[in-house]
Formats: C-alpha cells, structure tokens, sequence
C-alpha cells in the first residue's frame, strides 16, 4: 500500500497501551506520530500546529473527546486538522453527532488496525505518496 511521506499524527486516548500500540503501529506505516493522553494535551498540540490528523478517543476524563470536538467548530484555525474518532459507544445518534462535527471517520472499539490504516491514509488524499518502507 503506499503512504503519504512527513505526515503527523495525532493519537489521543487516555489508555496507555492504546496510544503505544497506535503510535507505534503509525511511525512503522510510515507517519511521524505523537501521542496526548487527554483532550487538554491534544488541544495544545493542535493549536501548535503539531497535527495533520488526530486519532481521538471520545471518553477521557477532565477533557473529553467530545470537547476537542466543540472546540475544533467553534475555532477556524483548528477545523484544518482531520479527525478519526475511536469509541466504544457507537450509535446511530453518536455517529450523526460526530458527522455534523466533520468528523472523517468512525471507528469502534475494538477496531482493526488495517481499518484504522485505511481510515487514515483517506485523510491524505492529496499528499505526495511513496512506498511503504
């Protein structure tokens, strides 16, 4: 599969096997990805400009998914960053929330990572592509 080259992700969760295997699993397709483990810290890497795409649990404690999300539509300079959301609770009312927030995808916990790959490759349709290492 080809990948885009020099792209950031972001893994946002507050479980810390979640964001080792993501983060892991990312720089090994070929991103350069970071890891936050709340919404405060995703936020500040955002704002930092620090993310091309964020791969974003919904429910964390103190600030939560669902925050990142509220934050990113009610600021422009935020709403170029691309989201994955990654929940457990998947809905129909759930996920037609989080499309009206511009969400790009939906996964379900648990996800397959050939899913999460594909999701996020999708995220970059325009980037330079090359063959994955």
């Amino acid at each position: 599969m080809d990948l885009p080259r020099n792209r950031s992700v972001l893994v946002v969760d507050d479980d810390p096997s979640i964001r080792l295997l993501l983060t892991t699993f990312l720089q090994r397709q070929g991103f350069r990805s970071l890891a936050a483990c709340n919404g405060r810290e995703a936020l500040e890497a955002m704002r930092a400009g620090k993310a091309d795409l964020v791969i974003l649990d919904l429910m964390m404690p103190w600030v939560s998914g669902w925050d990142v999300l509220r934050q990113r539509v009610a600021d422009p300079s935020l709403q170029r960053v691309s989201v994955i959301v990654t929940t457990a609770c998947n809905s129909r009312e759930v996920t037609a929330d989080l499309r009206a927030m511009d969400v790009s995808t939906v996964l379900e916990k648990p996800f397959d990572l050939d899913a999460l790959l594909a999701a996020v490759t999708a995220c970059f349709p325009h980037a330079p592509f090359v063959a994955a290492a």
